[in-house]
């Protein structure tokens, strides 16, 4: 067989805008960021979070907010297009959200953490997906306000992954079983 293959232009893979984007229908997902430091961490996050429709970002902490430079090199825009919020303290955070009948999910090694693959995701449950700091992970003065655990398995020598190549997988995940 003699086929040729071409890469995508731009114009040819039909995007929709910003305007385009607000009106579609996201996922029962929220993405929260607690203390993550790095300004390109949470711009690829933000570009990610567009690219599978998730609802909003929750920025906690030390954690930088938009508008930013630094950010914008990642993020490519997604900081115009996908919500999000400013909330100083995680613990209220999450307690928000909890009122508002998300599940909340850390991104966490814990004693009590379930692997992704054996994570069960249902349909009409909503998620809050909480992304920890690059060193230190989730707040650990806030752990007992959280419903699960989940862990991506891992066989290398490193114990963790980058974050927001952590939550690009995850999000993938609840994206692919929750759309």
């Amino acid at each position: 067989m003699n086929k040729q293959t071409k890469k995508l232009k731009l114009e040819e893979l039909g995007r929709i805008d910003v305007e385009g984007f607000r009106q579609l229908e996201k996922i029962p997902m929220v993405v929260v960021l607690d203390n993550v430091r790095s300004m390109h961490n949470v711009g690829a996050i933000f570009r990610t979070a567009d690219a599978f429709i998730a609802e909003k970002i929750v920025l906690c902490g030390i954690t930088p907010v938009p508008p930013h430079r630094e950010i914008h090199k990642a993020a490519l825009g997604a900081t115009e297009s996908v919500s999000w919020q400013y909330e100083e303290n995680i613990a209220d955070a999450l307690q928000q959200l909890r009122k508002e009948g998300y599940l909340i999910a850390g991104i966490e090694q814990t004693t009590d953490s379930i692997s992704a693959e054996n994570y069960s995701i249902e349909k009409g449950q909503k998620y809050a997906l909480v992304l920890g700091n690059e060193v230190e992970g989730l707040t650990a003065e806030a752990l007992p306000l959280y419903d699960d655990f989940i862990e991506i398995p891992q066989m290398g020598t490193k114990h963790s992954l980058n974050v927001s190549v952590c939550g690009g997988i995850m999000m993938w995940e609840f994206f692919r079983n929750l759309k």
